[in-house]
């Protein structure tokens, strides 16, 4: 059972209260004054280092607080080795490549592979990986790392400060990574010795050990090895990578599964335990469901779980369901370079923008979901309305009043005013949409257009497509709607420069720029102020900046904001997942055995 904040002792709130008061107690021009340099320094950050950097990036929730938070655990310990066959909601892993990697489903597998400087725990605190520990200047501006001595990669090459360089440089290339900008707020990396390097950041960064330098999530400083690449080449090494983690590939084909096995040589003798992992793509919510349910597969990866399918596996004596908050969130694109919603430039005041049919028709679409009805509805209750990239789990900065003022809050009379003012009234005239879902996203296509239906009288049809073929033509801006959205959002540069920016990674990056200067949206004044936020010291003031362009993003319907979600992890019984391993987002299993 999860435990609640009323459920908590008296001594457990005070403790909480207490922790609270020390974790804002800070100046916001000078987060890091009052920490020793001892507390900052690794190979794990102190409670109140963590506490105190989480508040200051604006991260900090209830759930790092209370105890206990999170789903019903698996009854019995499992022993160590055996096998496990694991059920990927997805049509093919792409590329494990981190300097590729642009979904969760993705590195839900490269963060067993590969290993990074730091790797973060349940609690979102960066503990080391490849760093046995690290110092900090008074400044918090340089970051000097003590590597773990004999590591190895799975082709035996020896690990050294030269692989951070390499994967440095390599990540710092956009032609060779997506990644890059990831990056930006480091001057310099140096190497002192074969076993110490020193970073230099150009501002404190209370976010550089969890955003920049994580092995998962922060996948620019994920380490990889030169000599594979060069044998390999980009493409290979994007299939079977060679790292330094607790497994190493066997077999990688697409459309087929990985085969991950135990790699004898990691630094930590004690893990992996399992001998073996199969992942398997199942990208059908009914097969995906049958095959959990007879045994076929024992854990779910990849994708989200299908919402129809939750209560079914809560109801399943044999399944464990951990449910928690997900830090992302889920929207319908609007293609700006298509009719009847065609805005080739969103470099306008609000006033001047709403005057125009092509965004009215953006803005009736937006307004005419219900979205309240629509987590009731598709996601089963399971979620909360969405109208930014801005999510509750990011606490400080998220607008709990942005329902109220966002221009896309529900309104149907509105929506049809604009609909009908745009030279569409009642949805007479309008053409037929093509909606663009995965197989899983199918129900909620089918709701979606229901929606738009009832309250614009407008018909959408659905284009289902693999998750791949669908990000593909996300990508390359080559669709009506379009159903898509982002997890592991800890910090607002993951809503804001890797969604929202003119030069975002995932913002159309391989669409024909001669047709279409820019992907879904682009605005100087959101580009302009993201800018600021990541380097602005004073916590007020980031946030201010922070909501202003997300508010802006919002009214300008850079997509129609949907939801922000629940992230839920499903196995069978005699699979022992402990909670050691339950990282938001992630299916790490180097803990994980089978009974």
């Amino acid at each position: 059972m999860k435990k609640r904040s009323k459920d908590l002792t008296k001594d457990e709130l005070k403790r909480i209260e207490q922790e609270l008061d020390d974790a804002y107690d800070f100046d916001p021009k000078d987060p890091l004054f009052g920490l020793s340099q001892a507390e900052l320094s690794g190979p794990k950050l102190s409670r109140r280092s963590v506490l105190r950097l989480m508040a200051a990036a604006g991260m900090l929730s209830a759930s790092q607080f209370i105890p206990g938070l999170g789903g019903r655990r698996a009854f019995a310990q499992g022993a160590s080795g055996g096998e496990l066959t694991a059920g990927w909601n997805a049509n093919e892993i792409l590329t494990l490549d981190p300097a590729q990697i642009n979904q969760v489903l993705q590195f839900q597998v490269a963060s067993n592979i590969l290993s990074g400087l730091t790797h973060i725990n349940p609690d979102l605190v960066a503990e080391g990986d490849l760093a046995r520990d690290w110092s900090v200047s008074a400044d918090g501006l340089e970051w000097t790392f003590n590597l773990r001595e004999g590591v190895l990669f799975h082709n035996g090459d020896v690990f050294t400060a030269d692989d951070v360089l390499f994967t440095y440089n390599r990540s710092l290339d956009p032609e060779q990574s997506i990644n890059s900008g990831l990056l930006a707020n480091i001057d310099s990396v140096e190497k002192i010795d074969d076993l110490t390097v020193r970073f230099k950041l150009n501002g404190p960064q209370a976010s550089f050990l969890v955003k920049t330098l994580e092995r998962a999530s922060g996948r620019a400083m994920t380490i990889v090895n030169r000599r594979a690449l060069e044998e390999m080449g980009p493409a290979q090494y994007g299939l079977t990578p060679v790292g330094t983690g607790p497994f190493r590939i066997t077999s990688h084909q697409l459309g087929q599964g990985v085969v991950l096995e135990r790699f004898e040589n990691y630094f930590d003798p004690e893990r992996p335990k399992l001998d073996k992992v199969t992942i398997i793509p199942i990208s059908e919510p009914e097969p995906l469901a049958a095959a959990l349910e007879a045994g076929d597969v024992q854990l779910l990866g990849g994708n989200a779980v299908p919402s129809e399918l939750v209560d079914r596996f809560l109801a399943n004596p044999d399944l464990v369901v951990d449910e928690k908050p997900d830090p992302g969130f889920q929207s319908l694109f609007i293609n700006p370079w298509r009719d009847p919603f065609k805005v080739t430039d969103f470099d306008k005041p609000f006033d001047e923008l709403a005057q125009e049919d092509g965004f009215k028709v953006r803005l009736a679409i937006a307004k005419a979901i219900d979205r309240d009805d629509w987590v009731k509805r598709a996601l089963f209750g399971r979620g909360l309305p969405a109208f930014g990239t801005i999510n509750p789990a990011m606490g400080f900065f998220f607008d709990t009043g942005i329902n109220e003022t966002s221009q896309q809050r529900f309104d149907v009379p509105e929506a049809q005013r604009l609909l009908a003012e745009a030279g569409f009234p009642n949805g007479e005239g309008f053409p037929t949409l093509s909606l663009m879902v995965t197989p899983a996203e199918r129900r909620g296509g089918q709701i979606l257009a229901d929606i738009l239906k009832r309250n614009l009288n407008i018909d959408v049809e659905l284009d289902v497509q693999d998750f791949t073929v669908l990000v593909e033509n996300f990508q390359t801006m080559n669709y009506d709607l379009l159903r898509i959205g982002s997890g592991g959002d800890f910090d607002p540069d993951d809503g804001l420069v890797d969604w929202m920016q003119t030069g975002s990674r995932l913002n159309g990056p391989n669409r024909n720029v001669d047709e279409m200067p820019f992907g879904f949206f682009s605005a100087a004044e959101v580009d302009e102020l993201v800018d600021r936020q990541r380097v602005e010291a004073d916590l007020d003031a980031r946030k201010a900046l922070v909501q202003q362009a997300n508010a802006i993003t919002s009214d300008k319907v850079a997509s129609a904001f949907l939801h922000h979600g629940t992230e839920i992890l499903v196995y069978r019984k005699e699979v022992n997942y402990p909670a050691e391993s339950r990282i938001t987002g992630l299916r790490d299993l180097d803990r994980v055995t089978v009974s």
